[in-house]
This record gives C-alpha cells, sequence and structure tokens, in this order.
C-alpha cells in the first residue's frame, strides 16, 4: 500500500520490520517481517509501537490502517525469542502498551488482514476499531495447546465476542474462519476485496471530525453506571459540549450550505 507521491511521509525502510506511511489523512502501518510469518519479536514490537505514537500524535493522520505483507497477518509472539526465557523476561510483558495504544488511539484504527491471524496477532484484531480480512484468513486462540493462557489478548478480545463462543474457541484452540469471525464479532466484514473493503471504510472515517472521532471512541470504551439517570446527565454534557464546540458549528454550517466540513480531505 506503498505511495508514489513525493509527499506522503513514508518511514526508511532499510532493516525495519514495521513500515509508516501517510498520505491524504491514512497512516498505514505495514507489519514486514514475513520471514517469521510477522511473529511479535521485540524488534516488530519496537517499531510498531513507536509508529502508532507518531499516528496518533500527528494532526493530519485522521485514519489508521494496519496491514502486512506476506501471507499471514501475524502469528503471535515470537516463540523462538521466548524459549528459554523466565517469567520477567517474556515478551508477552510488552504486549499490552501495544493492545492499548490501538484501543485507544484517538484515531480510528482499520486492522486490513489478507492472511491469518493467531493469539497475539487475535488480540491486535480485536484491539482495532474495525477488522476487515479475507475470506480465506483464518484464526485461532492457539495459546492452551502450546500450555499457556491467552490472559493478555482476553483484555480486547472478550469485548467483541459472544460469551458462550469466547468460552468454546479459548478453551479448545480450533481454527475459525472469517465468515465465523464475521458471525461472533471479531470480524466487521470478511471479503474477497480487503483493499476496496478498506478504502470504504476510510472514506468514511475521514469524513468525521477528529475531535468528535476521539470523544466517541473514548465515550464507546466507558463502562456504563447501572444509574440511568448519571448515564444520561454524562452523555448530555458531552452531547452540548460538542454540538457547541468549533466541529460542531463548523459541521452544521456545512450541512445548512451543502458542502464539505473542512476537515474532509
Amino acid at each position: 500500500m506503498l505511495s508514489s507521491n513525493p509527499e506522503a511521509k513514508v518511514s526508511d525502510m532499510a532493516d525495519e520490520l514495521v513500515h509508516y506511511e501517510v498520505q491524504r489523512g491514512i497512516a498505514t502501518i505495514t507489519l514486514d517481517s514475513p520471514h517469521n510469518r510477522n511473529a511479535l519479536s521485540s524488534q516488530l514490537r519496537r517499531e510498531l509501537k513507536e509508529h502508532l505514537g507518531s499516528a496518533a500524535s500527528d494532526d493530519q493522520v485522521r485514519v489508521v490502517v494496519l496491514t502486512h505483507t506476506g501471507s499471514v497477518f501475524c502469528s503471535g509472539m515470537d516463540l523462538k525469542e521466548a524459549a528459554g526465557a523466565s517469567a520477567g523476561d517474556q515478551g508477552v510483558n510488552e504486549f499490552p502498551a501495544i493492545l492499548e495504544q490501538l484501543w485507544t488511539s484517538p484515531k480510528p484504527v482499520v486492522a486490513a488482514l489478507k492472511g491469518p491471524a493467531r493469539a497475539g496477532g487475535v488480540g491486535i484484531v480485536a484491539a482495532c476499531d474495525i477488522s476487515i480480512a479475507a475470506t480465506s484468513a483464518t484464526f485461532a486462540f492457539s495459546e492452551v495447546r502450546i500450555g499457556v493462557v491467552p490472559a493478555v489478548i482476553s483484555v480486547t478480545v472478550l469485548p467483541r465476542l459472544l460469551p458462550r463462543q469466547a468460552h468454546e474457541l479459548f478453551l479448545t484452540g480450533e481454527t475459525f474462519d472469517a465468515k465465523r469471525a464475521v458471525e461472533i464479532g471479531l470480524l466487521n466484514s470478511a471479503t474477497d476485496d480487503v483493499d476496496a473493503e478498506v478504502r470504504r471504510y476510510t472514506d468514511m472515517l475521514a469524513r468525521g471530525a477528529p475531535n468528535a472521532l476521539a470523544a466517541t471512541k473514548e465515550m464507546l470504551q466507558q463502562e456504563r453506571s447501572t444509574n440511568l439517570g448519571e448515564v444520561f446527565a454524562d452523555m448530555l454534557k458531552l452531547s452540548a459540549q460538542h454540538f457547541g464546540g468549533p466541529e460542531g458549528q463548523e459541521g452544521i454550517a456545512a450541512f445548512k450550505e451543502k458542502r464539505n466540513p473542512s476537515w474532509v480531505p
């Protein structure tokens, strides 16, 4: 998904495992470690974390797309690095920070998979706001089959999955296809044309006002009180802030004037 546009921002690709490009408000982060099926090695984790930080802090970035080279999106933690390491030295200790970056990013994050995801890779898919996969992609929570627990990824996966399906798939480690991943809530879409579907979503997301999108993401992630009066009071305050704010006023004016708001690329 690299661009020929000379104005696009592209990271130095020499020896790196994760590439970064910004074009027309879309930051594309590409996992490029096909030799180990884009496993979450220490270098890949470090570069992914850096690029996610760059996208979050860049006012020119409106949407983030996380994709990959090779036939596999992400195979999970790098087991070669994990072999022989003590509990305190395991790379999984650094993984929550990446999942949190994806989950709390003020910019919408779209995962684009043209191949399988396993274990930690599925945690990444779940942490993104929108996840799109090729119909041929497969998934599995394979941790129990190698004697470990899908504990860290459960933080992002369980809010997405139907409870009964989560019990089945976490406990059996069974491989399931993209169609089922959509049915249980892990994916938004399974398609034969991932690129076209990604463009469809990024075009829609880019039409949202940046501050409104960030606030909406934060709202969606809040644990709701059982007191409806408190919930409505909080939501009324949030709504009023954005109706009266500069984005709300610009959006209303653009609607009345039958034009695109100023933030649309």
